[in-house]
């Protein structure tokens, strides 16, 4: 009673049952593999940008420097981008205000975190949705073998182990490969949530820094203009 030989003699259903929970972990395995290397790169793009706007460069050339990328920017760069060419485009305002420009910003930044999330977000659903079902198709496949064997059973007069095994083998050979499935992509599912849950709260942080730094950028502004004007009325 070797695998293979199990395996093609079990009932067309069972081998159903098989080939789609196959199909599933050989999914859930390119999912892991694809979403290891982009959260990979999330991170270490995410340090990268950190390390440059703490540096002390100029926030207009650390803009000019991004935007100038061919390439789609992505996390804490594109929060950055977002935040402050709307501040760029409130401050060219006459009329415009530390408020204004706070609140605008961060609507700006509010909305593309809501993308890299999602963007960070995705095919976790699809890992949650095998590692949960991958064992009950399995156990579904396992029933209907048990069920075929004793059903077997029933136009003998003689019965025997011999007879029922190989039916009861091939048939708990489903619930072995929905583990086999269900498994690796829980693992990943766990692993994952973590990482995204860590760098979604970093960009969060970021926004909210950034934020703060506009804003006093602006006060400061506004307080220059005013002490200039006051210096002219005096003259």
């Amino acid at each position: 009673m070797s695998l293979i030989s199990l395996v093609m003699r079990a009932s067309t259903l069972v081998q159903l049952v098989m080939l789609t929970l196959l199909a599933a972990s050989i999914l859930s395995w390119v999912v892991i593999i694809i979403k290891y290397k982009f959260l990979k790169q999330a991170k270490e793009d995410a340090v990268r940008f950190e390390d440059q706007f703490w540096s002390g460069i100029n926030l207009a050339d650390l803009y000019q420097r991004i935007s100038k990328r061919k390439i789609e920017r992505e996390g804490m760069d594109r929060v950055f981008e977002a935040g402050f060419a709307e501040y760029v485009r409130i401050h060219k305002r006459a009329s415009s205000n530390p408020e204004m420009m706070l609140a605008g910003v961060q609507r700006s930044m509010k909305v593309a975190l809501a993308r890299e999330e999602e963007k960070l977000d995705s095919n976790l659903s699809l890992l949650a949705t095998i590692g949960s079902i991958s064992p009950y198709v399995g156990l579904f496949g396992t029933v209907w073998g048990i069920m075929r064997s004793f059903t077997a059973l029933g136009s003998v007069q003689h019965a025997s182990l011999s007879m029922v095994a190989p039916g009861i083998a091939e048939a708990l050979i489903a619930t072995a490969m929905g583990l086999f499935a269900a498994i690796p992509a829980v693992v990943a599912y766990n692993r994952y949530s973590e990482k995204v849950d860590r760098l979604a709260g970093s960009y969060q942080n970021f926004a909210e820094e950034f934020a703060t730094i506009l804003q006093r950028q602006s006060h400061a502004a506004v307080t220059d203009e005013q002490a200039a004007t006051e210096d002219k009325v005096e003259a």
